[in-house]
């Protein structure tokens, strides 16, 4: 590929393990690039895709997930598979290529060694191929799959950006690092590790190198997913963040390297165009809405078939370190038995391992008819987000979070622990002043959740008229709020700063304010 910049138009290099779509103007092959385990792929779709319209010369490097590339694309429609044999430039998508990426029918394993390997492999190819082949202006990475690679781009003058979409980090030897290809004797100097090497010799041998650590280190600029979760952590919150993470972004933090930026949700997920969900519907129209689906998913689920019946809902992971699904195990027998006549229901559709928790407590009282447990299954959350009236999320932190912003586009308002991304993106509803788009609670704890959901069942017992007026007025505000031109415009806007000028010749904000 020819690295002669069009028009001077800087470049910009994104580096992510997993994403959602790609543009179909950047190639045949970007109709069969999916490889999605969580919001990372949505929000590094969402700013290819954004940067792409705006007309910047945007590239993007993942792995070459050839199996899951090959389900993905026997799983288009027919529209989309015409598309799919047009014959389109494809020189902005580079694959790095690894027999270990092939295979894979996931995007991260269980298992650390293995995971380390597929990163190890990912950068080297990035290092070794993609930089050199797209000569990058800027560099974006994204996690601790990418950590080396800011080192690297420092080391040969490229400016680089680093996302921390979450905490998770793992330590390798330079000796490994070498052993998969890569030379790390060129930037060794810009990692971070366990402790200050006294040479290259000593660091090969001796200490470990922190990935996400590194990653924040050497990027000339950082950004967590939230701009409350930067806070937390540089406020010495959440012992579940590593002290060397927390040192790092509070440095750049002070240096005024950082910044937070809410993710967004896709946009299909919206009540107005969702082919999964049984009726569309649209603000003004979501009371019918509404109720047909929630028929459709109590019969799916073998509930009682209410459309008058509370639903709460819950979407996310049950995993009891983050995401608080103990915090509802403990209530959730006098909870129902406290509202059993107001025919109050429970939805879980996640999988993790405290779902067991969920369906001993349904067995050992008979709650069938009222607490229905589902592995996760897009088709069946879709729904769940159009039949219920709140969506529960008592996440002990987050750093983002979507379906906080997903539940109210559909008309569930949010049930939420006030940390990261959920304090950012939930304010608690002022039922008088006609704001607020769910609710919200500030003590972690069982009790907390269980003074929100009476909160929410205060709103429900309101008169019919004002709670559609409220909901229409929460759905209409978060399809303004939660969308993917608001997050590109702010990623822009860091690129530009850090580039000293635009990314095209029209100003970024004004194409994106002209597009929204």
């Amino acid at each position: 590929m020819s690295s002669v910049r069009s028009a001077n138009r800087p470049r910009i290099l994104i580096v992510t393990p997993e994403i959602t779509y790609l543009p179909s103007g950047m190639g045949n092959m970007a109709e069969r690039m999916s490889a999605k385990a969580g919001g990372l792929a949505d929000v590094s779709a969402s700013l290819v895709s954004a940067l792409f319209d705006l007309g910047a010369d945007v590239h993007v490097a993942l792995p070459n997930y050839r199996r899951m590339f090959h389900m993905d694309i026997f799983q288009l429609h027919e529209k989309e598979l015409r598309k799919y044999h047009q014959k389109l430039p494809e020189d902005h998508i580079h694959l790095a290529e690894d027999r270990i990426f092939y295979y894979r029918d996931q995007v991260y394993s269980g298992y650390t060694e293995d995971s380390v390997k597929v990163a190890l492999a990912f950068q080297r190819e990035v290092i070794n191929h993609v930089v050199p082949r797209v000569n990058p202006d800027l560099i974006h990475c994204n996690d601790w799959m990418t950590g080396l690679i800011p080192a690297m781009a420092r080391r040969r003058g490229i400016k680089s950006l680093f996302t921390v979409h979450n905490i998770h980090t793992q330590r390798v030897s330079l000796g490994q690092v070498e052993d998969r290809g890569i030379d790390s004797a060129e930037f060794w100097m810009n990692l971070y590790f366990d402790r200050a090497p006294a040479s290259y010799e000593d660091a090969r041998d001796n200490i470990k190198v922190d990935l996400l650590t590194s990653g924040i280190f050497a990027s000339h600029f950082i950004n967590t997913v939230s701009p409350r979760f930067l806070w937390e952590i540089n406020n010495g919150w959440h012992g579940v963040v590593p002290d060397t993470v927390r040192r790092e972004l509070a440095e750049k933090t002070h240096a005024g390297c950082a910044a937070g930026i809410l993710n967004a949700p896709d946009p299909s997920y919206d009540p107005e165009s969702d082919d999964l969900i049984a009726q569309t519907y649209t603000a003004a129209s979501h009371r019918e809405g509404k109720r047909a689906n929630k028929l459709v998913l109590q019969r799916e689920l073998g509930l009682i078939e209410d459309p008058d019946a509370p639903i709460l809902f819950w979407p996310s992971r049950l995993d009891p370190i983050q995401k608080g699904p103990q915090l509802l195990t403990d209530i959730l027998y006098r909870l129902v038995s406290d509202y059993w006549d107001r025919k109050l229901q429970v939805v879980v559709i996640a999988s993790g391992p405290h779902q067991r928790h969920f369906n001993d407590i349904v067995h050992q009282h008979s709650l069938w008819e009222r607490v229905a447990v589902r592995e996760f299954d897009e088709r069946l959350s879709r729904i769940g987000y159009a039949a219920s009236d709140f969506m529960l999320m008592p996440s002990l932190f987050e750093p983002c979070g979507l379906p906080q912003m997903i539940s109210p586009t559909y008309g569930s308002l949010p049930i939420v622990h006030g940390t990261g991304g959920l304090w950012d993106t939930v304010q608690h509803m002022n039922w008088e002043g006609g704001d607020g788009n769910g609710f919200r609670f500030d003590v972690y704890g069982a009790a907390g959740l269980r003074w929100a959901i009476d909160e929410a069942m205060r709103f429900y017992a309101r008169d019919g008229e004002f709670r559609e007026r409220e909901i229409t007025r929460v759905m209409n505000q978060s399809r303004q709020q939660f969308n993917h031109e608001a997050v590109a415009q702010k990623y822009v806007q860091i690129y530009e700063d850090m580039l000293a000028r635009p990314l095209v010749h029209r100003k970024a904000d004004e194409v994106l304010t002209a597009k929204a």
